[in-house]
């Protein structure tokens, strides 16, 4: 019980710091959101105009202590104000509706990339050496070290535009109004295809060769060597006493790719015009929307801190030698 209360007294004491980063990161970019605003249309504003709209949007000229104890409030009151971007929507709001999305197609694809990948890597180095193994293996490696971006624009270009075999962007046709029913489902899984494959292409392969290695380690430890001399199955060897122990590191991956899961995909959901947190994001700063930089960072961080933290629990039950410890 002290372990626990240790471990979620660091994260709160690495939330707040976070938060105030947070904070101060929007305000160190160049320009301000409403000078961008009116640039960008070019038009010309009488200064009583552009102050009242700088009231509405919640730019008051306050001391910076002032403005960080106002934010630090709102954000344990879950108050992330209204966007600039898409006025007159809350933070809240946009960010909902990005999540859906987000959650659909990153979490999907991290969440079948390890099951995939780990599985991969068992058999992998099992039967090391193998034609099995030397396979895919390399091109594990090969897939690994090719940039998201280019994964993304070379999947676009051949099932998108020189096969048409799926939509190019968003996530369901245009004329279709969200509801249940298959036309809709159907249209939301067509278009997330071709970016969950490019996710997948891209994260594979790291799962793969981490647990590659891992379980190579393993199969020589004592207690797979003693398991084997007692003459149990290889199945029950390959999963329960080698494949346990080699998860660990594979698992810390996964829990911070589920954590990063609320920041979306920002590559790969720009390349296809994709309307999850990362594409929100990216919006966010062009036109420096700081309510909406600031609400989206904060998830980001409060999702990596909770999955690290969910990490170190996982850890004292996967392995027993950190309980006795």
């Amino acid at each position: 019980m002290a372990f626990i209360l240790r471990r979620i007294a660091f994260y709160l004491v690495a939330f707040l710091v976070a938060a105030i980063i947070n904070f101060l990161l929007p305000r160190l970019m160049p320009g301000n959101p409403i000078d961008i605003m009116f640039a960008s249309a070019n038009v010309i504003m009488p200064p009583e105009a552009k102050k009242a709209l700088a009231l509405t949007f919640g730019f008051v000229d306050r001391p910076l202590w002032e403005e960080l104890l106002i934010y630090l409030r709102s954000v344990f009151t879950f108050d992330l104000g209204v966007t600039i971007r898409y006025y007159p929507l809350t933070v809240t709001e946009v960010l909902g509706r990005g999540l859906l999305w987000t959650l659909l197609l990153v979490g999907t694809s991290a969440v079948l990339s390890f099951c995939l990948g780990s599985l991969l890597g068992i058999l992998a180095a099992w039967r090391r050496g193998s034609a099995v193994d030397s396979t895919i293996s390399p091109l594990a490696l090969a897939m690994q070290s090719i940039p998201a971006v280019v994964v993304a624009i070379t999947t676009l270009f051949i099932f998108g535009v020189a096969l048409r075999w799926l939509p190019v962007g968003y996530a369901y046709e245009p004329s279709l109004d969200p509801e249940f029913s298959w036309e809709f489902i159907s249209s939301v899984l067509t278009h997330a295809l071709m970016p969950l494959f490019s996710l997948m292409l891209t994260s594979i392969g790291g799962y793969l060769i981490t647990m590659r290695n891992n379980m190579i380690g393993q199969l020589g430890e004592d207690h797979v060597v003693m398991a084997s001399a007692k003459g149990l199955s290889d199945r029950r060897i390959r999963y329960n006493y080698a494949a346990r122990n080699a998860l660990l590191p594979s698992v810390t991956a996964f829990a911070l790719s589920l954590g990063s899961v609320m920041g979306g995909s920002l590559i790969t959901e720009i390349v296809f015009n994709y309307p999850g947190l990362g594409n929100l994001l990216f919006q966010g700063i062009i036109n420096r929307d700081y309510p909406l930089i600031q609400g989206q960072l904060l998830i980001m961080t409060l999702t990596m801190l909770t999955a690290n933290l969910i990490i170190d629990f996982a850890y004292v039950f996967l392995d027993p030698r950190l309980r006795k410890a």
